[in-house]
């Protein structure tokens, strides 16, 4: 198994990283049969990819044997935003090379500098993805990371797109949504999660992200959990 090393992951203010433990904690609390967590946004820019990242990282931290596996096959942004690079000077395969054949799953998933958080990069984008996520293979994939970890955090694409999502969530078991706060209408949030729900992914949560801040200046962020009727909020600023 190869080693990367992502040198792009900042320290997070202490408002934000409490924000994102208590949405780890929650999650914690949902149950042994809860494993392959789907984070998902209604359109692009919304969030998905950090709040993915850094949920991951959280639950690498406490020790929590986790998968990141990036499942944005048509325009993923984890290996440039966040620097992922070989230790040993090699290219990097992932996702897509592995569900068309080319590689098998132990030579895709890499190690990390964190010693319980694995990854599953996608490297190579595809213009179609639609035929390798309906394949046999992404459904064995799916259930052998599953069966070797705790959590598997699934990075998708956004719903407004295209159906991946649904294909995917079809396969989880359960899906956080994230919300841009002020730009997604909220008739548009109730179909999203309607969406979901007809592909048999229920939201366990919802993370609003990018709420002003009184104060002005910066950005809060606030978790809502959408989970048996309650709701857990913790704050953050927005980080371009």
């Amino acid at each position: 198994m190869k080693k990367v090393e992502i040198a792009g992951l900042q320290e997070l203010p202490y408002s934000m990283e409490e924000a994102i433990n208590r949405l780890r904690v929650n999650i914690r609390f949902m149950g042994s049969d809860v494993r392959k967590v789907m984070v998902i946004s209604t359109f692009p820019n919304e969030g998905k990819s950090l709040v993915s990242m850094h949920i991951w990282r959280q639950m690498a931290d406490a020790g929590i044997r986790t998968l990141l596996l990036d499942a944005d096959m048509r325009k993923s942004t984890i290996m440039e935003r966040y620097k992922l690079t070989a230790d040993d000077g090699t290219k990097l395969i992932g996702t897509s090379d592995y569900l068309a054949g080319n590689v098998s799953l132990e030579d895709a998933i890499c190690r990390t500098q964190f010693e319980k958080g694995d990854i599953l990069l996608n490297t190579e984008n595809v213009v179609n993805p639609s035929l390798l996520l309906e394949s046999k293979r992404f459904s064995q994939m799916l259930q052998e990371v599953g069966e070797k970890y705790r959590y598997v955090i699934v990075d998708t694409p956004p719903l407004d797109l295209v159906s991946d999502g649904e294909r995917i969530g079809s396969q989880c078991d359960g899906a956080l949504l994230v919300i841009r706060s002020g730009e997604t209408p909220t008739k548009i949030v109730k179909a999203s999660i309607a969406q979901l729900e007809r592909a048999g992914c229920p939201v366990l949560g919802v993370v609003l992200n990018r709420v002003a801040s009184a104060k002005g200046g910066y950005y809060s962020k606030r978790y809502g959990g959408y989970y048996s009727g309650k709701y857990y909020y913790g704050r953050e600023y927005y980080q371009k």
